[in-house]
């Protein structure tokens, strides 16, 4: 069963439009959860003529089966650490990283193997989940699907609209990762833009000055050169932490993710970040570490609940179960990594998404056809034109890839918006989402070459701070509601990356 929630249209019968189905990324992420806590902040921006549904994808979460490799949470707890710095190591950070993290992947994959009881595990794929949305679409009695997906969720968007290609109602697909890609199950061009978002980090904390960014210096060069010093020290010398919640380290690791993690939502992470990392400097890193902290494990002794914690798992049942079976050796990982050293300097993380699936664990199910999707990925004639959304300066999902989709999918319309962070929801802007209400609520597409520009700076200045010769604009009561839902929906999706993100899910 789909666990689904919907947050309901506030309208008459003849102005009902139907479902608008909804998808946050992950792969594996809560829509339910999601819907819950931003499912209002949607509607007042695409329309209250709506329902907003939110579901939770085969295996994951509420839906059942769920798939879990672990038999109950103390186990779940030693085999499976929370913290990203655990899951997605730095793999030049030691000699033996990428063979350690070898070692993790056959342990996980050999464990969805003999937890597979329901024999369910070869069914929990992404284009399963499209034929889903089209059910939950219809459970509602309307034919065509409506949808906003973003990251993943751009590939369950990009996938149903190829499937069915006339079932399409509204799709909009939201910081794209293109289909040959994730099905090719070679992810290295997705790390592309990830310098250039951290660009924007070093030039804006520059410009913006020390007042407006603690980490800054007097170039975009020498912020860079802060950074690179301090990835030495903590190298050489890690800082333990102890709070009130937590206890742990802060080392290379740990710093190479909390940067690479704020990419993602810049405009609510960046000025944390300075902070962080000027305290990381003076031998404090409490900042950065309570910003990844994950609450210590408490196990129910007592519980008769069965257990179905499982967002990593759905993450690595989803992921691997869509790719082409690689089965690479630990050497075969090591070439591979070396050879995407030069796209990013963040290789060292976004490797490991090649080491996560090299024990393909659908290859053991005797039951398994072995079949993935092939293609194809995209289609000519779809009942109504796609809405494809990119950030110019994304640190995962380059805009090359919305680009790309266009073509795949023609007469679709490309919104392009000027600003770093991955997705929409990493950058809020009303000039987006105005164009995303019309398109929801009459199909109108976005004029060729339509750019939007993002509602805030990375480093605004303090809130004392005089700004000679500009007055500031006033805001009418739809343009305040409609910022105070974008930042409510930014916020929400952050928090749900960072849960996504540190694995504490």
């Amino acid at each position: 069963s789909i666990a689904i929630a919907r947050y309901p249209a506030n309208c008459t019968k003849s102005e009902y439009r139907g479902p608008i189905l909804l998808n946050d990324g992950g792969p594996g992420g809560s829509g339910v959860d999601y819907v819950v806590e931003v499912g209002a902040s949607i509607a007042t921006i695409i329309g209250k003529q709506f329902d907003i549904v939110g579901f939770d994808p085969r295996g994951a979460y509420h839906s059942t089966p769920t798939v879990s490799f672990f038999r109950t949470a103390a186990e779940r707890a030693l085999g499976m650490p929370a913290t990203s710095d655990i899951v997605f190591p730095a793999l030049n950070q030691t000699a033996d990283a990428v063979a350690q993290q070898w070692v993790r992947a056959q342990i996980l994959g050999q464990l969805a193997v003999n937890r597979n009881d329901g024999n369910y595990i070869q069914h929990i794929t992404t284009d399963n989940t499209a034929r889903d949305m089209l059910r939950i679409t219809e459970a509602f009695g309307f034919e065509k699907v409506q949808y906003w997906g973003v990251s993943y969720g751009s590939v369950l968007g990009s996938t149903f609209a190829a499937m069915f290609p006339d079932k399409v109602g509204r799709v909009v697909v939201d910081g794209v990762m293109p289909m040959d890609t994730w099905y090719s199950a070679n992810l290295t061009r997705e790390a592309a833009n990830t310098d250039k978002t951290l660009q924007t980090f070093f030039d804006g904390c520059a410009a913006a000055g020390p007042e407006a960014c603690a980490f800054s210096a007097p170039s975009s060069i020498e912020v860079a050169a802060k950074l690179d010093a301090l990835f030495a020290a903590i190298e050489i010398q890690p800082v333990p932490v102890i709070t009130p919640v937590s206890y742990g380290v802060v080392d290379y690791t740990f710093l190479r993710n909390s940067v690479f993690h704020a990419l993602y939502s810049p405009y609510d992470s960046f000025i944390a970040l300075a902070q962080g990392l000027v305290d990381l400097a003076m031998g404090n890193a409490t900042t950065l570490y309570t910003a990844e902290e994950v609450p210590p494990f408490e196990c129910d002794c007592n519980s008769t609940t069965p257990f179905h914690e499982n967002g990593y798992e759905a993450l690595v049942a989803i992921s691997c179960g869509d790719m082409a079976i690689e089965s690479d050796t630990v050497s075969q990982l090591q070439a591979y990594y070396a050879s995407i050293q030069a796209i990013s300097s963040i290789a060292d993380l976004y490797g490991n998404w090649r080491v996560v699936c090299s024990h393909h664990f659908r290859s053991f199910l005797a039951s398994c056809e072995l079949t993935y999707l092939q293609g194809p990925f995209g289609a000519l004639n779809t009942s109504f034109p796609l809405l494809v959304i990119g950030n110019t300066a994304d640190p995962v999902t380059p805009i090359a890839g919305a680009k790309s989709t266009v073509d795949a999918f023609p007469g679709s319309a490309l919104l392009t918006i000027d600003a770093p962070g991955h997705t929409s929801l990493g950058a809020p802007s009303t000039c987006f989402y105005g164009y995303l209400r019309q398109y929801f609520q009459n199909g109108t597409l976005p004029p060729q070459s339509t750019v939007c520009q993002p509602d805030d700076v990375l480093f605004p200045p303090p809130a004392n701070a005089i700004t000679e010769g500009v007055a500031p604009r006033r805001l009418d009561a739809w343009e305040a509601e409609l910022i105070e839902a974008s930042h409510a929906i930014g916020k929400a999706t952050h928090r749900a990356m960072a849960r996504r993100l540190s694995l504490a899910v």
